[in-house]
């Protein structure tokens, strides 16, 4: 039975929320924490924990694949993404809160994981195999508008509003929002789903190892680890954007609404190319281009102009890796049990984000900001040095199986 074309703007509504939460923690509070007298290292801590249910969400994935529907899935998760957008405005952001926070920030993000695999399982079902670069782009632009609009419209409302859970509450609210675009969307059907829910299971799983032992699947998962195109320092612009001289309304506005629109459009030209080119090759070049860039920004005067120039060119990579990202793991996990699937590899991929974070923290403190983007710039070389080296070697094991 044909269904009915899905315009893949669909998937960059319903994954605002996502991004959202993000852009708001790394954006709005640790700006606030900054200004409260909390050390660079510590919000970099900050950020680096919320990472960790990013970083375990594929154990609980097989929960959204075996039960309930996706849209379910999303509306129950949304509700709760909304309660943790108030709470962690809530809280307030200074030293004596963080202990706090920190526990709200991980609850939140927990909620938010069904979220965005609500809308992962969705996209590998409807977005047909010659559109998934381009389907890949407006998800993830979704997911990094999201973080600006988070983040610069978050900073913003709890600067301007009377009481700091408003700004929370007002996020919340939009989060909600997003519901409406689930009516533009088809529930999928999923082969893998049985009556008996051990059976169900079961088929996650072994749909699961297919995919890992496959070639495709054997290089994205090695990706995962790797440092490349993590856009790590993106998370730390608000916290060290006193070593640019950069305002307040500077911060807000390119770590913000603007620094989130030019990722989108990186994610949408970067999702568009991957469909007319080799998508390991475009990931590579990805990588490639933001190391470029954190060593221009090393190397550049420390003048407000610069500060805007580079977290505007290293937003718009970031957008370029994000989408180039995702477009290789649906094209090497295709679909079954999507959710756990798409999930492993995000997961894994966000490994490198949240070392990478606390690396960066860490070479700030003891080299200033020159030395925090030439360690990522460093780092980030010898990841696509290791992944263009699986590249040649796994063919040739593959054949050496095979003659044995």
């Amino acid at each position: 039975m044909t269904r009915r074309p899905i315009h893949p703007w669909i998937f960059m509504v319903l994954i605002l929320p996502f991004g959202m939460m993000s852009g708001y923690l790394t954006v709005a509070v640790a700006y606030l924490l900054t200004k409260a007298g909390v050390s660079v290292e510590h919000v970099a801590g900050l950020i680096a924990i919320s990472f960790i249910p990013h970083t375990w969400k594929f154990l609980w994935a097989p929960v959204a694949d075996t039960t309930l529907g996706r849209k379910t899935w999303y509306v129950i998760a949304c509700v709760l993404s909304a309660v943790g957008f108030w709470a962690t405005g809530a809280f307030p952001a200074t030293r004596a809160g963080l202990a706090a926070l920190t526990v709200v920030v991980v609850v939140a993000n927990v909620a938010v994981t069904f979220l965005g695999m609500s809308v992962e399982s969705l996209m590998a079902y409807e977005a047909p195999d010659e559109e998934k670069g381009r389907a890949s782009g407006w998800f993830q632009a979704g997911n990094l508008g999201g973080g600006g609009l988070g983040g610069g419209a978050g900073l913003w409302l709890a600067q301007h509003l009377a009481a700091p859970w408003m700004a929370g509450a007002v996020l919340g609210l939009v989060c909600l929002l997003c519901c409406i675009a689930l009516f533009f969307i088809e529930e999928p059907m999923a082969s893998h789903r049985h009556e008996n829910l051990g059976k169900s299971l079961l088929h996650v799983v072994i749909d699961l190892w297919k995919t890992a032992k496959s070639r495709m699947g054997a290089i994205a998962l090695i990706l995962c680890f790797l440092p490349i195109g993590s856009g790590a320092a993106g998370g730390l612009w608000s916290a060290v954007a006193g070593d640019w001289k950069a305002s307040d309304n500077t911060v807000a506005l390119v770590n913000g609404v603007i620094g989130g629109l030019v990722s989108a459009v990186g994610c949408v030209l970067g999702g568009w190319l991957c469909d007319r080119m080799n998508r390991k090759g475009a990931y590579v070049l990805y990588g490639l281009l933001q190391a470029l860039c954190a060593v221009a920004m090393a190397i550049a005067p420390r003048t407000e102009t610069s500060y805007i120039t580079f977290t505007m060119s290293y937003a718009f990579i970031t957008g370029l890796t994000y989408a180039g990202f995702s477009a290789f793991v649906l094209e090497a996990m295709g679909l079954g049990a999507a959710a756990t699937k798409y999930n492993l590899f995000a997961s894994l991929s966000n490994m490198p984000i949240a070392y990478m974070t606390s690396i960066d923290g860490w070479a700030h403190g003891r080299w200033g900001a020159a030395g925090m983007l030439f360690t990522e710039a460093i780092v980030g070389a010898v990841g696509l040095v290791l992944f263009l080296g699986v590249l040649v070697v796994l063919p040739a094991r593959k054949q050496a199986s095979r003659n044995t």
